[in-house]
């Protein structure tokens, strides 16, 4: 299948460049697979959308300073690293930006506290860097560390912009070993007042892990979608999550999945219809049209790249003729987009 199918126009204006000014007050695209029909809400109308006994399930992933700025030593090119995962305490996987002549033995320099060694060059603008640090690391990060948005978010080096706070779920979970460097967007729409009316109306909720990983910032480099390959990525189920869903799933109640991080977990995690397996495993699943669904019966999240792996899961997910019809009311609505965009409720 043509990757080109999975394109689609886009003002660049549509592209949110910050939060709602609400969390909840994010605009809603309320989607049904068995009519087609569309319905323009408001996130927090959420909770009108679902049943009582439907079960939650959201990734917990907390969004850590990830996204460093250095020197190379000697000579003092400006390079940009983005942590992905922690091979152990010392030792990272990263991308590297402006990286053409990092090689084994060279030195990049963040302040006079932090700084790391090139260890391995390994593909896809990959390294594994050892790093060298003064006092607490989880300190250090803080202090010299950035919120690593994705490039289609312009801000200022060094610039905040309230992003430590908005750039994080408020039911985000620290985890060092499955810490991430981009958030699960699809639950940034989430308040206290929101999970309040989902209690309220009987809707049940559960958490489980996927560290975010190398192909949220990667572009597919394929022109056939068959050919692609996916990056693997942890993840860890909790006994209780497990049940959870096993017990919805044998009562007939939906499983809901809050992301495509959320999505892949339950998907990759599946024993049979009607139950996951519990515990840490890893991931490198590809879902793309074709594929059928065995866990998630319906699904919350925000609009995708062109072109993207998320976005092939979402055409999978509701067929890509509804996908495209949904795409182009949103644009027409204006609807914003990506990490800071809007919602789309697909049932």
């Amino acid at each position: 299948m043509d990757l080109s199918l999975f394109d689609y126009d886009l003002p660049p204006e549509l592209i949110a460049q910050h939060p709602a000014e609400r969390r909840d007050r994010s605009r809603l695209l309320s989607i049904n697979r068995a009519d087609g029909s569309l319905t323009d809400l408001h996130f927090n109308q959420l909770p009108t959308l679902l049943r009582e006994g439907d079960l939650l399930v959201m990734n917990d992933t907390h969004v850590f300073p990830a996204r460093l700025l250095g020197e190379k030593q000697p000579g003092g090119a400006r390079i940009e690293m983005l942590l992905l995962r922690p091979f152990n305490e010392q030792e990272w996987e990263v991308i590297a930006y402006r990286a053409s002549r990092l090689r084994a033995g060279v030195r990049v320099e963040f302040s006079d506290e932090l700084a790391c060694e090139v260890r391995e060059t390994l593909k896809d603008g990959r390294f594994r860097v050892a790093f060298e640090w003064r006092g607490d690391w989880n300190d250090a990060l803080i202090r010299h560390g950035g919120i690593p948005l994705p490039p289609y978010i312009e801000r200022p080096d060094g610039a905040d912009g309230g992003d430590r706070d908005r750039y994080q779920t408020v039911y985000a979970r620290t985890r060092f070993e499955l810490d991430s460097p981009a958030a699960p967007t699809a639950g940034l729409h989430f308040t206290p007042e929101v999970f309040a009316a989902l209690r309220e109306k009987g809707v049940e909720m559960a958490a489980l892990t996927l560290r975010v990983g190398l192909d949220t910032f990667l572009p597919m480099r394929v022109e056939t979608i068959e050919e692609h390959r996916m990056h693997s990525e942890d993840y860890d189920v909790p006994e209780e999550t497990a049940q959870a869903v096993g017990r919805a799933l044998c009562e007939g109640r939906r499983v809901i999945a809050v992301g495509t991080t959320s999505a892949r977990t339950l998907e990759s995690a599946a024993l049979s219809e009607n139950a996951i397996k519990p515990g840490p495993g890893s991931t490198d699943i590809y879902i793309y049209p074709g594929y059928n669904f065995t866990i998630v019966k319906a699904m919350i999240t925000n609009f995708h790249l062109p072109r993207s792996t998320l976005l092939l899961m979402i055409s999978a997910f509701m067929g890509n003729e509804l996908r495209e019809r949904a795409y182009a009311h949103a644009v027409a609505n204006r609807f914003r987009f990506f990490s800071y965009g809007d919602s789309m409720f697909i049932q």
